[in-house]
């Protein structure tokens, strides 16, 4: 009696978890939508996809956390409470949902909305295997890391120094640091990572390709005296014949540039992320 009680038990635990891991339009979180009105979603994180499953509906992502709704003028004659279609939003590490239903009262649609965490669905992204917030993390532990003193240059009464680079799943962070050994505010227009030709040969094309970081842990829009930035860009291989170069130039007028070239061989001793910097 006692183990047909336990079967049935698990089952009602199994039937019950089933039915709870599927989720319909019944269940599902609606913003009214009006086509004179921009609906406006904010996710906590960089949204990776969108999927609008319906084509009176058109988006657009302007920021790397943020869409943009708005149902398309004269498709169709949209009644008050149609559901228009469903917006799927995709982040590093979770997923939301929504159901899109028509208002002709633009004063009732909604304007601007943020995820909330009742709304989120864990999701392990295979396309990200480090968030942002994890880069974040190892980034600052990584900036109040003593430093290594890797290598340095000066230029402009100015010295670049890196002090270290480490490996963290498929990216590697860039902790550097710059001294400014004058009273000139330094008003930063660009930080670049790029790849570049080592030696330039009379009359050859230099070949340069700019790397985008996948994270930039300070983005101050200038400094005085000392500056500290650890960015990350994703693991790369590359010849004896090219080199990495990290360059931070000014705004005009003054338009200083120092830039510090990073030897293949410092790449290759990056060190792992040890757990005393967790």
């Amino acid at each position: 009696m006692n183990t047909h009680r336990f079967l049935f038990f698990i089952m009602s635990v199994f039937l019950f978890t089933a039915v709870n891991a599927q989720k319909t339009m019944d269940c599902m979180q609606l913003l009214t939508v009006n086509e004179n009105i921009t609906t406006v979603i904010t996710a906590s994180e960089p949204v990776r996809f969108v999927d609008i499953s319906t084509d009176k509906v058109v988006g657009d992502q302007p920021i790397s956390n943020t869409i943009r709704l708005k149902p398309k003028e004269g498709v169709e004659v949209n009644r008050d409470g149609d559901i228009l279609g469903v917006v799927t939003i995709v982040t590093e590490r979770y997923r939301s949902q929504y159901g899109l239903v028509y208002t002709s009262r633009p004063e009732e649609a909604v304007t601007d909305k943020t995820i909330l965490l009742d709304e989120r669905t864990r999701y392990d992204n295979p396309a990200v295997s480090l968030s942002t917030e994890d880069m974040a993390r190892y980034a600052r532990r990584i900036w109040l890391s003593p430093s290594k003193g890797i290598r340095s240059s000066k230029k402009h009464k100015m010295q670049i120094a890196l002090n270290n680079i480490y490996s963290v799943s498929e990216y590697f962070f860039l902790d550097f640091s710059v001294y400014n050994r004058t009273n000139i505010r330094f008003d930063i227009d660009q930080l670049k990572i790029k790849l570049q030709d080592k030696k330039k040969a009379k009359a050859t094309t230099v070949q340069t390709i700019d790397l985008e970081p996948a994270f930039t842990l300070d983005r101050s829009p200038s400094f005085l005296h000392g500056y500290r930035n650890v960015v990350v860009i994703r693991k790369l291989t590359f010849p004896d014949d090219k080199i990495l170069t990290i360059e931070l130039s000014e705004k005009q007028i003054s338009g200083r540039t120092i830039s510090l070239k990073v030897k293949y061989s410092d790449v290759l001793s990056a060190d792992a992320f040890s757990r005393s910097l967790k």
